[in-house]
């Protein structure tokens, strides 16, 4: 019989047995630290630390099937409690740093959480959220000195010295709910999906036939903890495959923290890597001809390669000296030498920005997933990524499209349900198993898929044609930089318009930069020379757009749309119908005579 200590930590039955595996196997590799190395905890560290921290939460009345909130940013303590309520048999969720306080009361409610870990700086938001809330629920303040009724995660942790866990480890079952995570709610309150322990240990198996996860793999912690991807990624891949996680607090900062941990695996959205392909653009725009000819030339080489063309020896070989010469450094300049895969999702890429960085000897593939899968859905693989698409379906999954070309999917992947909505559940999930994700695809000769649209957004203008926003708006912002979000306006009307909102860091260098003395996004909303840099960017996207999806006429919008905003749900995406609702005199006058 096997030593059950020598059995691999992916297929434990549970997450928190998944954890005391990595521990044992992998003791003094690093699990989390900050990027100067002030917390730097080891997985047996880490371990003694969650338990720790367990018994504190046993200690607060926290068992199997209750909820924890937690409401904090990148840093080595969501990990901390996250997995101490996990090894509880309790389940944990994140709330987005930006969420107001209305949107968390909503998901406190829905959720009834016995404790609340909350950042100093968020203590405000969550004590007004719960406020006259039903039960009582506890506070554990991180990062700062507690208030009346709440304690410290330092005083958690030293609460209940001796309380015994094996009890809680023996009764958690596969199919417990590990976490929730709650949908962003482009049309209506969010939906709080629940995973099992079950789905996320598959999701983690069907991973690693895709991505070599060696102990030690680096990851960097930038994304909110309350998106799936980020949970995923720098979560419970790390503690399943003995990783180490480096936190980034402030995801603005996630590029110049890259050379710093080099990390083998790297997911940013789209709009970090067009603005990375602008910055290094203008690099070399600064200097001689020579490496933008070798990056044009090894554009060239992707594209016949994509085409299934044969590439001359002669071009193979002037590729190749580029890559030691010119492409080798640059990847090293952006700390992403030693990454074994980079991936981009969420919204719809760009095709030069995938070209570019392909020629550079980045093979930035194109993912995609819901919450309600656990992230996971298609994936390009390394060497055989089919640029213009999502990949094929991840081992384990089964994917086909409905008479109106939804995607469905089905496997071990795919949530137990929402909470407390069994009516939205069976919306969602059919008699057969299959989840129907609400998104419009087609799949070619070969089995790779192509998103077009979300089945609910698509544009059917005055004259009976469909078309995609999300692609059309994906031409616009790709178009310049000075665009940060963009919508299209068509539905029902006989021209398809736009809201253009300036990008918040490169608009007001822009302008700076062409003299103009404006500072402010309002104040740049309304100059003539930014909207005639805007109506020649529209200019250049409809030149990728067919004739019914061009953009005829614009407006700029004043200020920004944030995350968690009027505008954008905490995962950036469009709030269509409340941006309809809003901006509906603006819209007006872009139909005007």
């Amino acid at each position: 019989m096997a030593d059950p200590q020598s059995k691999r930590a992916v297929d434990a039955p549970t997450l928190d047995e998944a954890l005391r595996r990595t521990a044992r196997a992998h003791p003094d590799i690093i699990a989390v630290r900050t990027l100067d190395d002030r917390v730097s905890l080891t997985w047996s560290a880490l371990l003694r630390r969650v338990e720790a921290a367990a018994r504190g939460l046993a200690r607060l009345g926290v068992g199997r099937g209750e909820t924890v909130a937690i409401m904090m940013g990148n840093r080595p303590e969501f990990h901390i409690a996250d997995l101490a309520a996990v090894t509880l048999g309790a389940t944990p969720f994140s709330v987005y740093l930006t969420s107001p306080a209305e949107q968390v009361r909503w998901l406190l409610a829905d959720a009834a959480p016995r404790v609340a870990f909350v950042e100093q700086a968020s203590l405000p938001v969550m004590l007004e959220a719960s406020k006259d809330l039903p039960g009582s629920m506890r506070i554990v303040v991180v990062g700062g000195a507690a208030i009346d009724g709440a304690v410290t995660l330092d005083e958690l942790e030293r609460s209940a010295p001796d309380l015994d866990l094996a009890v809680a480890a023996r009764g958690i079952g596969a199919e417990d709910i590990a976490t929730l995570i709650y949908t962003s709610g482009t049309t209506g309150s969010p939906k709080g999906v629940q995973l099992t322990h079950r789905n996320i240990l598959c999701a983690a198996n069907g991973l690693e036939q895709i991505i070599r996860f060696r102990p030690g793999f680096r990851m960097v912690s930038w994304l909110p903890a309350a998106h799936v991807a980020e949970r995923m990624a720098a979560h419970y891949l790390p503690m399943v495959f003995a990783g180490t996680v480096t936190c980034c607090p402030n995801p603005r900062e996630v590029l110049s923290v890259l050379p710093q941990v080099r990390p083998t695996w790297f997911f940013a959205v789209p709009r970090v890597w067009e603005k990375l392909k602008a910055g290094l653009e203008a690099k070399l725009a600064a200097g001689p001809d020579g490496p933008r000819q070798q990056i044009e030339a090894a554009i060239q080489c992707v594209r016949m390669r994509q085409r299934g063309e044969a590439v001359s020896a002669a071009l193979e070989e002037q590729v190749a000296q580029a890559d030691k010469a010119v492409f080798a450094p640059i990847r090293a300049m952006l700390g992403l030498d030693q990454t074994e895969l980079v991936s981009v999702g969420s919204a719809p890429t760009p095709m030069d920005v995938l070209e570019f960085f392909h020629a550079l000897g980045l093979e930035l593939a194109d993912t995609w997933g819901l919450s309600e899968t656990c992230g996971a859905g298609t994936v390009n693989r390394t060497g055989k990524t089919r640029l213009g698409t999502v990949g094929t379906p991840h081992p384990g999954m089964e994917l086909k499209l409905a008479h109106d070309g939804e995607v469905l999917l089905r496997g071990d992947y795919v949530m137990r349900g929402y909470r407390n909505a069994p009516e939205k559940t069976a919306e969602v999930i059919d008699a057969d198993g299959w989840f129907h994700t609400g998104d419009v695809g087609v799949l070619d000769a070969d089995g790779f898929l192509k998103i077009i649209d979300r089945k609910k957004e698509i544009i059917i203008n005055a004259a009976g044609k469909n078309m995609s926003p999300a692609n059309i708006e994906a031409a616009i912002k790709s178009s310049s930089l000075l665009i940060g979000q963009a919508i299209c306006i068509g539905e029902a009307k006989p021209y398809n318009t736009a809201l253009i909102v300036l990008d918040a860091d490169y608009a007001p260098q822009w302008a700076k930069r062409s003299g103009i003395e404006a500072a402010s996004l309002e104040e740049l909303s309304t100059n003539a020379e930014v909207s005639r840099a805007i109506d020649s960017a529209l200019q250049k996207a409809n030149q990728h757009l067919s004739r019914v999806e061009q953009i005829k006429r614009f407006r700029i919008v004043s200020g920004d749309w944030l995350p968690g905003g009027d505008e954008l749900t905490p995962t950036m995406k469009l709030k269509r119908k409340a941006i309809a609702s809003k901006y509906q005199p603006l819209i007006d006058e872009m139909y005007a005579p």
